[in-house]
């Protein structure tokens, strides 16, 4: 959803330091300025336009679940330190997950009201600070501040947002060291609640499916290979926004029904047999809109799709000795950077 469609309704405060022993939690909303609002639409935006989140259902024993189905202004405060002390006990016990403050949220978009749990991770850098002098004066300093939350334009790596009326959950997590092993304890332990793979995650799952086929049958550095494969997953991109998963298989491995079927093979384990991802983040397709190469001279090229598509643009010449020539066309301009 975007930011321009949002009504922030109330919100409060919690700090999870793992540090401090314990949770200090807030007993009073805060203060829903504009600027407050514009900095809280900006993170919800970006969590629910990223194709790095889930479309995930709780679990019907989900403690969360019931909170968050309970909510009412009377008792939003209540229900959001419920939440956050039981948020903070999962973290005091698995040090590897990062403190934070929490904005526990109520909003509207289009007619829809939402329940949103923004977890701001800490970031550490340095600010200036003023203290009086042992000699008398004014003390200018600059000093390491380790609680600092993230800016506007950055992503939430940890946050979730609610359906109220369908329960739907739209979720961004990260995995953390629990007991020895690397788990998505948000939706595990905390929400308890099914959480599939996010579109980016299984774009990336076809993309490096595609290549280990490539890689079997024509070997690691066929850069041909590796170009066209990344051209077809952009060309699917470009003219629908979405990815079908049969048409890459198709386009790619056409001529070889064994590759087509290894292909299928691999997918399959992931349940994306067919599949068609829906994607709608500009920060996925940007990876797709440029082929990168580097010689192994070390020189690198980069040259953007629409123009490794042109032939009167760009040309690749295998040379009788086996090299390859790459030959740029057709420059109106050359700039240095």
């Amino acid at each position: 959803m975007l930011k321009d469609s949002i009504i922030m309704k109330t919100g409060i405060v919690h700090i999870l330091d793992s540090s401090v022993g314990m949770p200090v939690l807030s007993d009073w909303p805060i203060d829903m300025g504009s600027s407050l609002c514009d900095f809280l639409k900006a993170h919800i935006e970006k969590v629910t336009e990223s194709d790095e989140g889930k479309q995930c259902r709780f679990s019907e024993d989900s403690e969360v679940m019931g909170w968050i189905r309970d909510c009412t202004a009377d008792n939003f405060v209540e229900t959001s330190k419920k939440l956050c002390e039981k948020l903070y006990g999962i973290m005091n016990a698995n040090i590897d997950i990062p403190a934070a403050d929490v904005a526990v949220v109520v909003f509207a978009s289009e007619g829809t009201d939402y329940f949103g749990f923004l977890k701001l991770n800490y970031k550490t850098s340095y600010t200036h600070a003023t203290k009086a002098a042992e000699a008398g004066g004014n003390l200018n300093d600059i000093i390491l501040q380790r609680a600092l939350l993230p800016a506007a334009g950055q992503k939430l790596s940890e946050a979730f947002v609610v359906d109220f009326s369908s329960g739907d959950i739209f979720l961004t997590e990260k995995k953390y060291d629990i007991n020895g092993e690397k788990r998505p304890y948000l939706s595990e332990l905390f929400l308890e609640c099914h959480a599939p793979l996010s579109p980016k995650a299984k774009l990336d799952i076809v993309a490096r499916a595609v290549e280990q086929v490539n890689k079997k049958y024509y070997g690691e550095e066929d850069a041909a290979r590796k170009m066209e494969a990344k051209k077809v997953i952009y060309e699917e991109l470009e003219e629908s926004g979405s990815l079908a998963v049969e048409n890459v298989q198709e386009k790619i491995f056409g001529d070889s029904p064994q590759m087509q079927a290894e292909l299928e093979e691999k997918l399959d384990k992931y349940h994306m047999t067919g599949e068609v991802l829906e994607l709608k983040s500009e920060a996925t397709m940007k990876k797709y809109q440029k082929q990168r190469l580097t010689t192994d001279s070390g020189i690198e090229i980069s040259i953007p799709m629409e123009e490794y598509k042109d032939p009167n643009k760009v040309e690749f010449i295998t040379n009788e000795d086996g090299t390859i020539s790459v030959l740029i066309k057709n420059i109106g301009r050359l700039q240095a950077r």
